[in-house]
């Protein structure tokens, strides 16, 4: 059984279809991340995935539960976990004091002991909500999320406020998590997030699944040209260097190829022969920013009747 399965779901608010037929599905010990704009549909697919909104069409299943029925709505409850942006919390209770009154609504909770350590809150336990950073805040929402040890856990930008060091240790948890059975809904703006976690991402834009895959492959990032970028050096035009090459956006030289190894040993040649270098020299391929940057663009541009391109100065 999936953990998560979504089949033609629609949802209009008046004359705005907000969700127009997505369909997915999550399996138990998998990442699933949903990108997309604001307005483009995620935030509603995950309300109503999570029990707080009604579809109009479509069918839902979560932990084998529809999140729609409030026949079954607490039973919902104690198979999931939710790490909303802003969760309400009591200012005046302490870390413990927030973390053992949640374990309290779950049937087979984690102990709460093993839950504020996970979580990087150690030595927090007496402190008073009122009192934590924004990010020791935020790791708290990820205590509440997970104490219920949840099949299903939703994760709503969860790293929101930490530091480079305190974002690593919760991808830790989260992978953890992913490998103990756990399914996990992730949104983030954070595409490097998205990359390091997600098994699968699927991109919503316009209330549509306009592509979906794992990070590595997503809209043929594996096949795409690679991208050698440097900075000319002092006193050579471009036209010196032994292959051609166009200026990019942050300054440097760009040199697209399908395999860079020939034109980077040409290029590098060419340096040492000149006793030069190539500062700033790297060698990729699109992102996983670039890839979702691409698609989303192309759908609003399609939406508002816009030629795809054709704002950003290419021939419709």
């Amino acid at each position: 059984m999936d953990a998560v399965v979504v089949e033609d779901l629609q949802k209009a608010y008046g004359s705005t279809r907000a969700v127009a037929g997505v369909s997915f599905t999550v399996g138990f010990g998998e990442i699933f991340s949903l990108l997309g704009p604001n307005g483009a549909g995620k935030t509603t697919t995950m309300e109503i995935l999570e029990g707080y909104r009604r579809q109009d069409a479509g069918n839902v299943v979560v932990a084998g539960f529809n999140p729609g029925d409030r026949r079954t709505g607490r039973q919902l409850r104690e198979q999931i976990g939710i790490v909303l942006q802003d969760l309400a919390v009591e200012p005046n209770l302490t870390v413990r004091e927030m973390v053992s009154r949640n374990s309290g609504y779950y049937p087979n909770p984690r102990p709460v002991g093993e839950v504020i350590e996970l979580v990087g809150l150690a030595g927090k336990e007496k402190a008073q909500v009122k009192s934590l950073s924004g990010g020791q805040k935020r790791r708290l929402d990820l205590a509440l999320g997970i104490i219920g040890n949840p099949r299903v856990l939703f994760l709503d930008e969860p790293t929101t406020g930490f530091d480079p060091s305190a974002r690593r240790g919760a991808w830790e948890v989260i992978r953890e998590l992913r490998d103990l059975g756990t399914a996990i809904m992730l949104t983030t703006h954070y595409m490097d997030e998205a990359q390091e976690l997600a098994d699968r991402v699927a991109v919503i834009s316009g209330g549509k699944i306009v592509e979906e895959g794992i990070p590595a492959t997503l809209g043929g990032r594996d096949r795409a040209r690679a991208r050698i970028r440097f900075l000319l050096p002092d006193g050579y035009s471009a036209a010196d260097l032994p292959v051609p090459a166009t200026a990019g956006e942050d300054g440097r030289l760009v040199v697209e190829a399908d395999d860079p190894t020939e034109l980077l040993y040409r290029l590098t040649g060419w340096a040492v022969e000149h006793h030069t270098a190539l500062p700033s020299l790297t060698v990729d391929r699109p992102s996983l920013e670039d890839i979702y940057l691409g698609l989303t663009t192309v759908q609003t541009e399609a939406a508002s009747g816009v030629a795809p391109g054709a704002r950003r100065g290419a021939t419709p």
